[in-house]
């Protein structure tokens, strides 16, 4: 019996020891210890990330972070792979697209911090609806809002005026059909750029001001809704009319904004920094204005892109990654900081009243295009992803490609709503 005792007496001495060692782990910086918190992102949030650690120190200078630079889809690998294997090698904080948050939390519910618990909330108000709902799951915050693609139409205000067109007069897609044609007889341009067989951004765009998208907010897929039969109908016309340059991925997009084949570019507001980097010759002749309604008065809202900041929950150090993410997403100057040097458009709504916002841009002949974006973003409607995102982008992606090729429109959307359903077993609203 005494052997026993003695066993259960150092069993819970060493409990007691294991869980000291727990709290002194989470805490070390607070009793001067160095931490050192490791950083997945890429491209230009890496740039970002790392001159806001440089800020934080001056107040933690405990807290380093060390940002690796990893690949977009190099991350989701490696966060994914680690996820499965219970956590392992995953770093303190990672970058993820807004379309993939819900996938990855409803896939791995307890492989992320749930930042509700930790008192994020209280920066709600700061943040948009569709955003919130992108970063929240059953209403807990499990990602921190980054940046955001508000959309416009990048236009080449030359072009518009050879042909005696107004921007300012464009209201509806109908209105812009119109323009383009005079556009393309005028100048020999073509209304937007797209690869038609490969992608279908400005489809997800013209699905997102409408209010609905691939899947509703149920999970079920929409893809034969009639606003979704109406947004590919509305696509149609202008292919019809010839008004698509039909162009080779992204770097067939960048060479028709550089060379002037296209009128308008239909994108987020980060298109911003491609046509100022690679159409430097182009200085004064863009203008930027809202997507078209699909009817005079409806929502010109929309968003493409955007990304947030999630902690995997298998970091050693969960107060001091949340200390520094909530730091770098509610700190005005931090994300005007991002967006002045990299082009990251901020979802921090308090950010909208600084100077940036309010003056006017010079490449763009002095217009304040940024305004623009940001009075927008409250009247973005939320685009419903779900963990088969993917699925359903490559199936819409072969509907799209089925209706130029000569399909009809509603045919071609319950095809891919039906290869959607045999893909992942959901359920098709019907109407």
């Amino acid at each position: 019996m005494r052997r026993y005792w003695n066993f259960l007496l150092l069993l819970v001495a060493s409990m007691v020891l294991l869980a000291a060692c727990s709290k002194n782990d989470s805490a070390s910086s607070d009793k001067g210890e160095k931490v050192t918190l490791t950083a997945w992102a890429w491209n230009v949030n890496v740039g970002a990330l790392k001159e806001a650690a440089k800020e934080f120190q001056q107040e933690n200078p405990n807290i380093e972070l060390k940002v690796e630079d990893i690949g977009r889809l190099d991350v989701y690998d490696k966060l994914s792979t680690g996820l499965a294997a219970g956590g392992t090698g995953l770093p303190d904080i990672v970058l993820v697209e807004d379309d993939r948050i819900h996938g990855y939390v409803e896939a791995f519910p307890k492989g992320f911090l749930n930042l509700s618990e930790k008192g994020f909330d209280k920066h709600a108000d700061h943040f948009p609806q569709f955003k919130k709902d992108l970063t929240m799951v059953d209403g807990k915050f499990y990602a921190m809002p980054f940046d955001a693609g508000p959309t416009g139409m990048f236009y080449r205000k030359d072009l518009f005026e050879k042909a005696g067109v107004k921007a300012e007069e464009i209201e509806t897609w109908d209105d812009f059909l119109e323009a383009g044609k005079k556009i393309k007889k005028a100048t020999g341009a073509y209304a937007m750029p797209l690869d038609k067989f490969k992608d279908d951004p400005i489809f997800r765009m013209m699905l997102n001001q409408l209010g609905v998208y691939y899947f509703d907010k149920d999970g079920k897929i929409d893809l034969t809704n009639p606003k979704a039969v109406q947004a590919m109908e509305m696509l149609k016309k202008f292919d019809d009319a010839k008004l698509i340059k039909d162009v080779d991925g992204w770097n067939g997009v960048v060479s028709a904004t550089v060379d002037g084949s296209v009128a308008t570019i239909p994108f987020g507001a980060w298109y911003y920094g491609t046509i100022i980097d690679q159409a430097k010759d182009t200085k004064g002749k863009w203008g930027v204005f809202l997507l078209p309604a699909f009817e005079k008065g409806g929502n010109r809202a929309a968003n493409l892109g955007g990304s947030s900041w999630m902690i995997p929950a298998s970091t050693k150090h969960p107060e001091e990654a949340y200390k520094f993410l909530e730091f770098f997403s509610t700190t005005k100057e931090i994300q005007l900081m991002a967006m002045e040097k990299y082009g990251l458009f901020p979802s921090l709504s308090t950010a909208y009243d600084s100077e940036l916002f309010t003056s006017g841009v010079e490449f763009f002949s002095g217009e304040k295009i940024w305004q623009l974006f940001a009075n927008e973003m409250k009247d973005i409607p939320t685009a419903y992803y779900t963990n088969d995102y993917s699925i359903a982008l490559d199936e819409s992606i072969k509907a799209q490609a089925d209706v130029f090729n000569g399909k009809d429109v509603k045919k071609a959307l319950k095809e891919a709503a039906e290869r959607i359903k045999a893909r992942t077993k959901r359920e098709i609203n019907r109407y």
